[in-house]
């Protein structure tokens, strides 16, 4: 029985499953590669003289936004409170 079970685990096939997923993440890889990196994929800087404005406040208030700074935040947070005193009145 065993040389049975033995024969049986030897002929198994059933790496199918296994190839596509290999398949798969090839594929996957390859086109984020192709996507990233391609020759129509390269940036366009602007030299700063050629730019239109150089900050984005600028290119906002031209754009006819208003532009308003945000609300100011503590700089400390406040201390948390603590627990009282023990039994002999130091801390």
């Amino acid at each position: 029985m065993t040389k049975e079970l033995t024969e049986k685990s030897l002929s198994r096939s059933g790496g199918a499953p296994l190839k596509v997923a290999i398949a798969v993440a090839i594929l996957g890889v390859l086109s984020m590669l192709v996507v990233d990196h391609g020759h129509w994929n390269k940036p366009k800087v602007q030299h700063p003289v050629v730019a239109n404005y150089s900050t984005t406040g600028e290119a906002a208030r031209a754009a006819g936004a208003q532009v308003m700074p945000t609300e100011r935040r503590l700089e400390v947070e406040p201390d948390p409170p603590m627990p009282a005193a023990g039994p002999s009145g130091q801390s």
